[in-house]
């Protein structure tokens, strides 16, 4: 049995969600469209309505408020792109961060190349972004802001919140990339005074391939998919019902038990902290508090993060390099980058994320192993093969342990 700490990446199927779905796949009602007006139709309409209003109450939003997608990348590419198109400009300017998911980056850089000017807001070396950088970057021409909720490789949480209270204050529209918060942060679209939301339900135990966007009313928005009036005229196209009613009961469910799993994490959590204090030159590239406690990205100093990585798959331990959208990207990872990291740096770096099943024993394992490993690694990596540090670079080490902080 594996030791799987990549919950960043994605969660595994909570048994009652699949139950939930399976009752609605596979139940003894027959399942119909949910555009038909026939009463089979109208009864998979109630699924999804259940569903929807279990999103909204999630965030404090009213259940018209609510998209359907097929995932978090789509729900982020609807808020960019769609509030783009449906502001009739086409030389909007868009503020975001170095730090976001590439779904932000990327479909920024579709956005540049149609006319948009694109300014992102630089990090300090534990991924966060000063909220008066981002009011320095708005411009009376400024359509939107899109700043994450929580960093996916490093669990930074960022000041949404004051971000919000800018953006209210300027008439400036606010994205925010929940995906990794939703279930895990309380999360309340009034109190981060957001215009819009993205979320998926594969970060939170739910099926992969379906995600939501909150759109404030009012907001105006132009769709990615057009044909029918599915999802408020946003979305056309049958919906996935089974993977929306697997949404709605995952973050029900996470909702319930988030302060549990909080505090659990946060135990956890100091188990791998003894990594830095174990061994030489190991950085805690997570910030110290305003962190998401499931989640800590460590440099270990003269080690190769994917050789590290494959070895510890070998001994049955599952980490990652970043963001899975990148695995197998040998260039360093561009959020660490941005954090100051050098290319050394930010080669030796790991993530471990852990799930609501985590163990203080696999912890225990994951340690001791990551430690045997890191040391016969050492032995065969001189640190000229990776190259030299800035003298300024926040990972530079002069000798001795670095503690976690």
């Amino acid at each position: 049995m594996a030791i799987y700490l990549d919950h960043n990446a994605t969660t595994p199927l909570r048994r009652e969600v699949w139950d939930a779905m399976s009752a609605v796949e596979f139940g003894p009602e027959k399942r119909g469209n949910a555009s038909s007006v026939h009463r089979v139709g109208v009864g998979t309409q109630q699924h999804i309505a259940r569903a929807r209003e279990a999103v909204a109450a999630a965030l404090g939003a009213s259940p018209d408020e609510i998209v359907f997608t097929g995932g978090g990348s789509e729900a982020i590419n609807l808020a960019l792109k769609g509030a783009f198109w449906g502001a009739g400009r086409t030389d909007a300017h868009l503020v975001s961060t170095t730090v976001e998911h590439h779904a932000v980056h990327h479909a920024l850089d579709w956005l540049e190349r149609r006319g948009a000017s694109v300014s992102l807001c630089p990090v300090d070396t534990t991924g966060r972004v000063d909220p008066e950088s981002v009011a320095e970057a708005i411009r009376p021409d400024t359509l939107l802001v899109s700043v994450m909720l929580v960093n996916n490789e490093v669990g930074t949480i960022q000041p949404v919140a004051e971000i919000g209270a800018i953006c209210r204050e300027r008439g400036v529209m606010l994205h925010v990339d929940a995906v990794q918060g939703v279930g895990k942060l309380p999360v309340r679209v009034d109190e981060l005074q957001c215009d819009l939301l993205s979320l998926s339900a594969h970060k939170i135990q739910g099926p992969q391939g379906v995600g939501a966007l909150y759109v404030r009313r009012g907001t105006r928005l132009e769709p990615l998919v057009h044909g029918g009036p599915q999802e408020g005229r946003l979305r056309a196209g049958t919906e996935n019902v089974a993977g929306i009613v697997g949404l709605g009961e995952a973050l029900r469910l996470a909702e319930a038990e988030r302060e549990g799993n909080w505090a659990r994490w946060r135990d956890l959590r100091e188990i791998l902290y003894r990594l830095p204090r174990e061994l030489d030159a190991v950085r805690v590239n997570s910030h110290p508090d305003l962190t998401l406690p499931n989640c800590v990205n460590m440099t270990f100093m003269f080690c190769d993060g994917m050789a590290l990585t494959m070895n510890l798959s070998l001994r049955g331990i599952c980490v990652s390099t970043g963001s899975a959208c990148t695995a197998g990207d040998l260039t360093p990872s561009r959020v660490l980058k941005a954090m100051g990291l050098s290319d050394r740096a930010a080669h030796g770096a790991i993530r471990f994320s852990m799930g609501r099943e985590t163990t203080a024993e696999e912890l225990e394992t994951t340690v001791a192993v990551t430690r045997e490993i890191v040391e016969s690694l050492r032995l065969v990596t001189k640190p000229e093969d990776i190259g030299k540090c800035k003298d300024d670079c926040p990972c530079f080490l002069t000798g001795g342990r670095q503690a976690a902080t």
